[in-house]
């Protein structure tokens, strides 16, 4: 019996490394593994490589390469903006909105147990922050307002220039969690204007356990971790070399293939609405597709069970939420107050580097087929 094939549409989950990615990864765990904290020859080596590739994750973002902080990833990041600020600050008020991912919402509850005062910042119908209820929500003593750039779950992204102009205007700090973003879109700390943004390795391209913090020059951040003194006395710890080499390497290619990997992936992701739409019509989309992640769509089969569909076509891999917490029901579409009905039927496709238009065809004859058997 011929196996089915495996379609991957799941890249907002994760994503597998490019082959020149896992090439640096293991250059730099065989051959160039010196502690770059070593004195000898090999060591220095390491440790004048580890400010390129701290350079070439800084480019990407267009920071400074001394406003790059390497953490395990996007979850320590975030750890590390909210706790590291809230520490710092000693008390005060922070501001996120309700569809963040639970590596903000979990440690903004936990600061919310220790004393902080917390607001959450309500979604529009579409998907969207507005500016207004940000403005509205920020008080006197406001330290932090923390929006994602992008919302893994919808894809929707965010106004982040003008809520980081809104923030510099009250004298507060923002941090913006873009682990969606980067690598799939362009992303400009200094036309933003954010104080702190967060990345992820395996969102792009490089391996799981690699991330990093941005922290804008000037801004003072306390430590999670105290040791020997790394990453500028912000983030104790022998640094994982190898893995900080394939993130640059995939930081690299991301700054080279985004512009064109962008217009590929809006084609190919609309493409496959269109495709989706005429097999069943009763088909709701989230975000505004031109304000939206070019590789996420997020629909939803009204009438249908998003977790059902995927179990009857396991040759798909995609997800009915995000992969932290898929079947456990969406605090995103809770923001969003869509009723059960549409809720219960929603299912996201996450397209990506190899991701191409034979792929679309053979999931949409899936459906089909599929809608043929159960109207």
């Amino acid at each position: 019996m011929k196996e089915k094939k495996i379609i991957y549409l799941d890249y907002n989950a994760t994503t597998p490394c490019l082959p020149e990615v896992v090439e640096e990864l293991k250059l730099y765990s065989s051959e160039y593994f010196a502690n770059p904290s070593s004195g000898h020859v090999l060591g220095r080596f390491v440790r004048e490589k580890l400010h390129d590739f701290r350079q070439k994750v800084a480019d990407l973002i267009n920071a400074e390469p001394e406003e790059v902080i390497f953490t395990s990833g996007g979850t320590e990041a975030n750890h590390l903006a909210l706790f590291g600020i809230a520490l710092e600050k000693g008390k005060g008020h922070l501001l996120v909105s309700a569809f963040e991912h639970p590596s903000i919402l979990t440690p903004v509850l936990k600061l919310l147990e220790i004393g902080f005062k917390v607001d959450f910042i309500p979604i529009n119908n579409y998907g969207y922050v507005e500016i207004d209820e940000i403005e509205k929500r920020i008080k006197s003593d406001t330290i932090l307002v923390s929006v994602m750039m992008a919302n893994n779950e919808i894809g929707t992204i965010q106004p982040v220039k003008e809520i980081a102009k809104l923030c510099k205007k009250r004298g507060v700090l923002f941090h913006t969690d873009a682990c969606q973003a980067v690598g799939k879109i362009s992303v400009d700390v200094k036309e933003i204007g954010c104080d702190l943004l967060t990345m992820a390795g395996h969102k792009m391209y490089a391996p799981k356990g690699i991330g990093a913090l941005y922290i804008k020059k000037g801004i003072e951040i306390n430590p999670l971790f105290l040791g020997g003194g790394q990453e500028r006395g912000l983030r104790a710890g022998t640094e994982p070399v190898s893995l900080i080499a394939a993130f640059a390497k995939a930081s690299e290619i991301a700054k080279k293939d985004v512009p064109f990997e962008k217009e590929r992936l809006i084609y190919l992701r609309e493409k496959f609405f269109k495709g989706l739409k005429e097999i069943y019509p009763k088909i709701y989309r989230y975000g505004v597709p031109e304000n939206t992640l070019p590789n996420t769509l997020t629909v939803s089969f009204i009438g249908k069970n998003g977790v059902k569909i995927l179990e009857d076509l396991p040759q798909i891999c995609a997800s009915t939420g995000a992969a932290c917490h898929d079947r456990k029901g969406s605090h995103t579409l809770l923001a969003l107050k869509v009723s059960p009905d549409v809720a219960e039927g929603t299912i996201r496709f996450s397209l990506g580097r190899y991701t191409n238009e034979e792929e679309i065809e053979e999931v949409l004859e899936i459906f089909s087929e599929y809608f043929k058997k159960n109207v």
